[in-house]
């Protein structure tokens, strides 16, 4: 699997072998974040919550940035073609800011040095003295760099698959991947971490930030960088990142030309008259409505698909539906699909946006692309627990089980089927064509 996903990862870029002559020159695809020669288009930045960065008055954030200007002007150099930081310092950062991309870069540190890169100015992928004279042993040095080590204990990705350190003296390269809140990271040739989710150090309750810059952390010791190549990826790009990721077990149940293994609640299988399949892509038929399922009926179960919203946009998806009636209330849920910009100013009720679980649990906001664009979803139910994860960042992740009375729109005893524990997965047509393909379910029970 992983030898299938890194070759997907670097299709557009299996030519990105930098030689000796060639320092600082970027691949074909990529743009290079230094230059070779000076600090132009980085700043300095110091280990600072950005959340915080954009509450402040633009007085006191003009004097904080001033001030790690002159920090990162005194320890940040250029020598021969290199970054070289002393240890000490801001970090530098790029004026830029990202949100899908490759990132290619170089570093060789010293003993009992240890740094790191911080994406989306989020801790961080690590870089260790990963010797026992290092000194660090005792918190992952040994297990080598490249980890997501601010991920909590025992979560994917906070510790690399392999330790892929290079000797002191010798330089190591890191080809990083973003994909939403997804994180692959190929140390010296060595998938150390495999799409594991980065998690938001800055506040664990909310997903990555979509968008941010990339930070070179100041951290003890001299550390030296170059070829700081970036590529960024496209939405389809990184669909096809999302739906190959660990698919052993997903099967198809749309195959783009028919209704075979659907129905709508009172018709036999097959039988479908407010849907249509167009271009490979089923959707609702524009002012028609209804619910269409599966003839299958799933427990736990995991769904991939992609999905296109015209602007104004309205669906949803039927967990456990019994085949009848309204799955918001009849179902175990009904997860919005919604253009929730458009109706943000309509007193959309955060429950209601997309994401949500209807009039129940709210999924964090700002993770959709814009109409037109297909988004990757997944969603995995087990039990009364729901997880909904928006193009790589989990937005939802709720015991439905567990919502208290203030939690709910409406009268708890409204939602006649939250407790259902099998059903019909299907779509919630709401009048407008939104477009579904590529739709895949793994049982989990």
């Amino acid at each position: 699997m992983r030898i299938r996903l890194l070759a997907l990862l670097v299709c557009c870029s299996l030519g990105a072998v930098v030689t000796a002559d060639e320092h600082n020159v970027p691949p074909d695809g990529f743009v290079a974040l230094f230059n070779g020669k000076d600090l132009a288009g980085w700043h300095g930045m110091r280990h600072f919550n950005p959340y915080k960065l954009e509450e402040m008055d633009a007085a006191e954030r003009d004097k904080l940035l001033a001030e790690d200007a002159r920090s990162a002007r005194e320890h940040w150099r250029v020598e021969d073609g290199e970054l070289v930081n002393d240890g000490h310092g801001a970090y530098l950062t790029t004026d830029g800011e990202y949100g899908d991309f490759e990132l290619l870069i170089d570093y060789k540190t010293v003993a009992k040095a240890d740094s790191g890169i911080y994406l989306r100015a989020t801790p961080q992928v690590q870089i260790w003295d990963t010797t026992e004279e290092g000194g660090k042993w005792g918190i992952g040095a040994d297990r080598g760099s490249g980890g997501l080590w601010n991920n909590s204990p025992g979560a994917p990705g906070k510790d690399p698959l392999v330790l892929a350190d290079r000797p002191f003296g010798e330089w190591n390269s890191f080809r990083i991947v973003m994909v939403g809140s997804r994180t692959t990271v190929i140390l010296n040739d060595h998938v150390v971490v495999d799409g594991a989710v980065l998690e938001n150090y800055w506040d664990r309750s909310k997903p990555l930030r979509r968008r941010g810059p990339i930070q070179l952390q100041t951290h003890g010791g001299e550390i030296r960088w170059r070829n700081i190549f970036l590529r960024e990826i496209g939405p389809e790009e990184a669909n096809r990142f999302l739906q190959a990721r660990d698919d052993h077990g997903f099967e198809s149940i749309f195959d783009g030309v028919s209704f075979r293994g659907w129905k709508e609640p009172g018709k036999p299988a097959g039988v479908v008259s407010n849907y249509m399949i167009r271009d490979g892509a089923l959707m609702c038929r524009p002012r028609r409505g209804s619910t269409l399922h599966t003839a299958e009926i799933y427990g736990d179960f995991a769904a991939r698909f992609e999905f296109r919203l015209p602007r104004g946009g309205n669906n949803g998806l039927s967990i456990r539906y019994p085949g009848f009636g309204d799955t918001a209330y009849v179902g175990m849920c009904e997860l919005q699909i919604l253009d929730t910009p458009r109706y943000a100013n309509d007193g959309l009720d955060p429950r209601q946006a997309h994401g949500s679980a209807y009039a129940m649990a709210a999924a964090a906001q700002g993770y959709l692309r814009e109409p037109g664009e297909w988004n990757f979803e997944e969603v995995t139910v087990v039990g009364s627990r729901i997880r909904v994860e928006l193009n790589g960042s989990v937005i939802l992740d709720r015991d439905l089980g567990a919502l208290g009375d203030g939690d709910f729109m409406y009268e708890r005893s409204k939602h006649l089927g939250l407790g259902r524990r099998m059903g019909h997965f299907g779509f919630a047509g709401h009048g407008s064509p939104v477009a579904f393909r590529g739709v895949r379910i793994k049982r989990l029970d």
